[in-house]
């Protein structure tokens, strides 16, 4: 399984980014895993740029695959939130969608490329959240603009 625009296995990003929750550095995990550590900086300095829409988004998922699921409490690691958010999605899909013998073994590298479609890593992922106000009105039109369909 792989990202998108990412050379390297999911699991391998999965695998930095719970280093990183642990306390790692960059250079550590990239040593740890051989490869190149401005890679690894990459990747860690992608997910920390939007950890909390990340968190937010996958604890979406879990809400909406689960049923009465437990959103896991806020610790003081933004790293931590965002691997226990996945983590929760994940055993609300495999609560829901059944155990390892129907699904075999549901990691939480998958559910991330799943539910982020690939592009956990990739710039504007996650999408920022739709307003449900009304749709905006362009103020020209507003103003009596010619090409308006208005009488």
């Amino acid at each position: 399984t792989l990202l998108l625009r990412r050379a390297y296995l999911a699991e391998l990003n999965w695998t930095a980014l719970v280093a990183k929750a642990r306390g790692s550095g960059h250079r550590p995990i990239a040593q740890r895993l051989g490869i190149p550590g401005s890679t690894v900086r990459g990747w860690l300095r992608a997910a920390a740029a939007r950890a909390d829409a990340v968190r937010s988004w996958f604890l979406t998922v879990a809400v909406t695959a689960g049923v009465d699921v437990t959103v896991p409490r806020a610790s003081d690691s933004v790293w931590g939130d965002v691997l226990a958010a996945v983590d929760a999605a994940r055993t609300a899909i495999t609560a829901r969608f059944g155990s390892a013998a129907v699904l075999g073994a549901v990691t939480a590298a998958q559910v991330a490329v799943a539910a982020s479609a690939g592009r956990l890593l990739s710039p504007g992922w996650p999408p920022a959240p739709r307003s449900d106000s009304a749709t905006p009105v362009d103020p020209a039109t507003e103003e009596g603009d010619a090409s308006s369909s208005r009488v």
